[in-house]
């Protein structure tokens, strides 16, 4: 058994332009002031493996153009749209004001377990602080929050981990259907 190329992984999907212009599904990542860059730049790679729409980068989250975000993000940063905002809040109110579903994750009273939440399309993911989690006020517009259950120690996983997790659910209960 041999692995393939980047290249030969191109030309199986019908070569670069044909990914390129490849519609993207109606999936949005927030980032509530996500400190690492390397947790930026996996998010990035998440988000163009799942075809996501958009990535908005909020609050303390760095920006492109930088090294370790490009690195980690191995160069999907120049696939995937994004934009910046100051403020999570104003993120996700227009989003919210556009139609989506806006689901945090995070682990409050109520939320749920994400295998059991019911996803619609389009929809928005709140994704916090690795300390802090989602900001309150972020939550408060939130539709659902749902979490992934731990059975370790640890209460938490990685951000950029739970975003790979919680994008793969979503785009197989809503998009591939």
């Amino acid at each position: 058994m041999r692995k393939r190329t980047q290249s030969q992984n191109i030309k199986l999907k019908g070569g670069l332009a044909e990914i390129q212009d490849a519609p993207r599904n109606e999936i949005y990542f927030v980032l509530d002031n996500i400190k690492s860059m390397f947790n930026v730049g996996a998010i990035f790679r998440t988000a163009d493996a799942i075809r996501a729409k958009k990535i908005f980068l909020c609050g303390i989250t760095a920006t492109p153009p930088r090294r370790k975000i490009f690195k980690v993000s191995m160069g999907t940063v120049d696939h995937v749209d994004w934009e910046y905002k100051d403020i999570a809040v104003d993120a996700v109110g227009e989003l919210k004001d556009r139609g989506m579903q806006i689901i945090a994750l995070e682990q409050t009273q109520d939320s749920i377990d994400y295998k059991k939440a019911k996803y619609r399309k389009p929809i928005a993911i709140i994704l916090g602080h690795e300390k802090n989690g989602v900001s309150e006020k972020v939550l408060e517009l939130c539709d659902i929050t749902v979490e992934i259950p731990m059975y370790g120690f640890s209460n938490s996983l990685n951000v950029a981990t739970s975003a790979g997790i919680i994008g793969y659910e979503v785009l197989n209960k809503t998009f591939q259907n």
